[in-house]
């Protein structure tokens, strides 16, 4: 196992070709995640952003190339051999056990190797970020509005113990002030220094947040550099075809 040093990205994409099938949607992207730094990932619906996340996180094997965390190959590693490297993924959709409570959920999301009072700080770390999930703890996830749903699906970057989180469309469908409370919870995860890549369809909040930002247009980085480096209008207009600020 390679050593991670302190320039050694915490996730690295060299030269990833992956798709479905005999359907390639990612040809040749390479992508380094600094530790500690937030990455947006730009692009037009069907450029393969949620195509890389799922790659990055093993649900899809590249046909070419590499995948790498803190330097250690593991381009054909289980996604739980990656999620106890440290990587965790936020998919689209409020992925949660309905007919279970919020207590319950939480619970489910610590790993297995965190344990004993490990875990129960990681459920306290959980309820202080989202108060309203502490004041749920019984209901049934299922019950809860979507914007809570939400919360409680973000709540496995707070148990797990993340150094890089990918997070899908967290904002998808969501009230504003909700979204204000989503974008706080991740930049908290962001002041710990645990690296994230968003994938975001409000794209004025995603570049806010931002160290660095990567434009993926037909499944190839079109454009990589420091989010003050490219103008967030021309983005819109360009690339993703929207008003600035709104959802694509």
């Amino acid at each position: 196992m390679t050593t991670p040093t302190q320039e050694e990205p915490v996730l690295r994409l060299a030269g990833v070709e992956a798709g479905y099938g005999k359907a390639t949607v990612l040809r040749d992207v390479s992508l380094d995640v600094p530790p500690g730094t937030v990455v947006a990932l730009l692009g037009p619906n069907g450029g393969g952003k949620t195509t890389l996340l799922r790659t990055a996180a093993g649900l899809i094997t590249p046909s070419a190339g590499l995948v790498s965390i803190d330097g250690a190959d593991q381009t054909r590693s289980a996604p739980s051999q990656r999620a106890r490297r440290g990587l965790c993924l936020i998919p689209e959709g409020r992925g949660v056990f309905r007919s279970l409570t919020v207590r319950e959920n939480i619970r489910l999301q610590v790993p297995p190797w965190v344990r004993g009072q490990a875990a129960e700080e990681a459920v306290e770390r959980t309820v202080a970020t989202f108060p309203v999930l502490g004041k749920r703890l019984g209901q049934t996830a299922g019950t809860l509005s979507g914007g809570q749903q939400q919360m409680l699906a973000l709540s496995r970057a707070f148990v797990s113990g993340p150094r890089v989180v990918l997070l899908d469309e967290v904002s998808m469908g969501l009230a504003p002030l909700v979204i204000d409370e989503i974008f706080a919870a991740l930049r908290l995860l962001a002041d710990h220094g645990i690296a994230l890549v968003l994938v975001e369809q409000y794209v004025h909040r995603a570049m806010a947040m931002a160290d660095h930002v990567v434009l993926l247009v037909r499944g190839r980085v079109s454009w990589s550099g420091p989010a003050d480096g490219i103008d967030e209008e021309r983005i819109t207009r360009e690339y993703l075809g929207t008003e600035v600020g709104g959802p694509r």
